[in-house]
């Protein structure tokens, strides 16, 4: 695709970067074919190439519309389009950059902007989205119906395992999922102490910045980001073995503070290690033994949802299923399973109307064999899908710690 970009955005890295990707789009259109937005809505501009194209325009001068705004908002960063694209063009990093140049031209109205607000202030902080959940708890009868089915029940996490083992890694405690269900990672904790595997839940490590990066507020994502490599870098040079990352939406953002940070003279270097070093938890459990979980799971109807950050943002498609697979658990193949369920970060929030309708389709392909539970990799989607159904949404570690036998921890 051949580019003419203005000056002023040209000459710096963040041009420069949006060039490049540009220059590698081929118009083939293959990426419309897994566009979820595409698929129902039938819209060029709701599709990748045409977003692309949009961006190409404002990049080159052309003054962005509320119409612009709107479609580039549409898309739920799923990356589906990168993994079917045949030149490799890198969609999410560019749909980023073509959003923070729109978002400084075109203002929004005043509704939208104070809950970008609300969201900036109360989501990224675990103490104050804990505070807002318990409050809806309380007020749950009097909510609408809507609102009472996205609230996830109190769970009671248990002990966080103590006993020291020679291999450490550091658990990201993240935002939503800390205080929506606790018990995840004390479940990953819990899984790896079996495997000889000490896992620490660092103090002062919280939002790992996509929220706020993909809302457009870069500074405040990157003060996230530093304030997480701050957290973690006493343990990392003590030899802490990797970062472990239950959330797959989360393991995304991580690996990529080697490039967000690249411009930061004092953070670029840790960053860079910091991504290196970071595995979503499924890379961690592949590579070694399970024999001691003593898991059995024959027998178990379960499917699994694979999010999208982790089939297409982290390129780890079916890895979860073959651990699971390996456990005993019979997984049933899943209907368009590369298609977003519509989660999507705060897009179901922003996005109400589209994000219904790709639930409700992923989980009638999610359910279509009568399965007794379903399970993810990724916070925002397990309740995202649970706001759905009556069937149980869990995250796969917690299955797997649920049908741990007896057994000793290994190492």
């Amino acid at each position: 695709m051949q580019t003419r970009l203005t000056e002023d955005i040209r000459d710096t890295a963040l041009g420069r970067e949006a060039d490049a990707i540009l220059r590698s789009c081929v118009h083939c259109g293959f990426c419309t074919a897994t566009c979820p937005t595409y698929q129902l809505l039938g819209d060029e501009l709701d599709g990748p190439r045409g977003r692309i194209y949009l961006i190409k325009q404002v990049l080159e001068g052309h003054a962005p519309t509320h119409k612009t705004q709107l479609h580039l908002d549409r898309c739920l960063i799923c990356r589906a389009c990168e993994t079917t694209c045949p030149s490799g063009v890198r969609y999410g990093r560019l749909i980023d950059i073509g959003r923070a140049v729109v978002e400084r031209q075109v203002p929004r109205g005043l509704a939208q902007r104070l809950m970008r607000l609300s969201l900036l202030n109360v989501v990224p902080h675990a103490e104050r989205f804990a505070l807002l959940l318990r409050l809806g708890r309380l007020l749950q009868p009097l909510l609408p119906r809507r609102l009472r089915r996205k609230l996830p029940p109190r769970q009671a996490p248990g002990p966080w395992p103590e006993r020291p083992h020679p291999r450490r890694m550091l658990a990201l405690a993240g935002c939503v999922q800390q205080a929506a269900t606790p018990r995840t990672n004390v479940a990953a904790a819990r899984v790896l102490d079996r495997l000889g595997i000490g896992l620490t839940a660092v103090s002062g490590a919280g939002c790992c910045g996509a929220l706020a990066h993909h809302l457009g507020a870069e500074e405040q994502a990157r003060v996230q980001m530093r304030r997480n490599i701050d957290a973690w870098w006493p343990h990392i040079e003590a030899g802490a073995e990797a970062i472990v990352v239950t959330a797959s939406g989360c393991g995304v953002m991580v690996k990529d503070y080697g490039t967000l940070l690249a411009d930061d003279p004092a953070y670029a270097e840790r960053a860079a290690r910091v991504s290196a070093m970071t595995r979503d938890l499924v890379e961690v459990l592949e590579k070694e033994d399970l024999t001691p979980l003593n898991v059995r799971g024959e027998g178990r109807r379960i499917v699994f949802h694979a999010p999208c950050t982790l089939q297409h943002g982290q390129r780890l498609a079916g890895r979860v299923e073959a651990v699971l697979t390996r456990l005993g658990f019979e997984l049933p193949p899943v209907r368009d399973a590369h298609l977003c369920c519509g989660s999507a970060g705060t897009y179901s929030l922003l996005q109400p109307e589209l994000s219904r309708r790709l639930r409700d389709d992923k989980l009638a392909a999610l359910q279509a064999g009568g399965p007794e539970l379903i399970a993810t990799a990724n916070i925002g989607c397990q309740l995202h899908l649970a706001s759905g159904t009556e069937r149980p949404v869990r995250h796969w570690v917690e299955l797997i710690e649920a049908a741990m036998g007896q057994g000793g921890a290994g190492g």
